[in-house]
């Protein structure tokens, strides 16, 4: 298991147009911050939000929290200076940790973002996350997320576009998404066999407090790692969904104790208190508090 652990808990969307925002976002406590291109500016604005988040990255100060820019995608007049920008900074040691490549809809996107940004003398430590939010893209979900075994791709993680996927699709979004339920666990599948983290996506109606709890609760249980967030308000009630409680982590180190003693060596499977654990339970144990460790050291 990979001894570094990065918490995604929440990621919140920050406008790359909006100074004060982005200045904000150096004091929040989400776990990642996008800076947008893409979505959150006109199109006449692009060029300024370029040189603003350009700015903001030099001047760093986000402590521990990862950052990301959503650039405009490949087929956009946008995309080729979005990345010369990010790639020249990152080799400068002043850049993000990843990019997001919007409308992600077959693995050699990915591939050619790779391409340029090594010809762009972008270091190996610049990652790139991908945009899932089209039908061909959950449908090919899975070659996507294979690319990840690629390290051309630089890919780290899926992040679902389900308002993208409601508008390309005519699926309603309701409470519990039970007409997006099967993409959704189809998405984290995909991700989980290509070794990628995957991002839910957002809750449009940030003053719901109860309906966005019950939503993060529900991506938690299918397998995602965090979700993406559109106001600062949601920050808190999704790192509690996405933190494991304080009581499973106390079963799952003692499960880890008992699989470690000499005596258990040998064996594949125990019975506690009239219950069968395999060593994998152990393996499941060891991700849940190597994650909760990684919560805790923040600051």
């Amino acid at each position: 298991m990979n001894a570094f652990v990065r918490p995604r808990r929440s990621v919140l969307y920050m406008p790359g147009s909006n100074a004060r925002a982005l200045e904000k976002a150096r004091m929040l406590p989400a776990d990642a911050i996008i800076l947008d291109l893409e979505d959150a500016v006109a199109p006449d604005a692009k060029p300024q939000a370029r040189e603003e988040v350009a700015v903001t990255l030099a001047r760093g100060g986000f402590g521990p929290r990862e950052v990301v820019v959503r650039v405009n995608g490949p087929d956009t007049p946008w995309f080729e200076d979005d990345l010369a920008v990010l790639a020249t900074a990152s080799a400068a040691g002043a850049g993000p940790d990843a990019v997001l490549i919007p409308k992600v809809g077959d693995p050699e996107t990915l591939r050619l973002v790779g391409r340029r940004l090594e010809a762009l003398g972008a270091p190996s430590s610049l990652g790139v996350w991908a945009m899932i939010e089209t039908p061909i893209a959950v449908l090919r979900a899975l070659d996507i997320a294979l690319a990840a075994r690629d390290p051309l791709t630089r890919l780290r993680v899926l992040v679902l576009g389900t308002n993208d996927l409601a508008k390309e699709t005519g699926a309603r979004i309701l409470p519990g998404r039970a007409p997006m339920q099967a993409w959704l666990s189809h998405c984290v599948l995909a991700a989980r066999a290509g070794g990628a983290e995957v991002l839910d996506g957002v809750w449009n109606d940030f003053r719901d407090v109860a309906g966005f709890a019950g939503e993060c609760a529900q991506a938690a249980d299918l397998g995602f790692d965090g979700k993406t967030l559109i106001h600062p308000s949601q920050i808190e009630p999704c790192n509690a969904a996405f933190t494991p409680p304080s009581e499973e982590i106390t079963a799952a180190r003692g499960l880890i104790e008992l699989f470690d003693r000499p005596e258990n060596a040998g064996k594949g499977v125990l019975q506690i208190e009239g219950r069968m654990y395999e060593r994998m339970h152990a393996d499941i144990a060891r991700k849940r508090v190597a994650l909760a460790d990684a919560i805790a050291a923040r600051p």
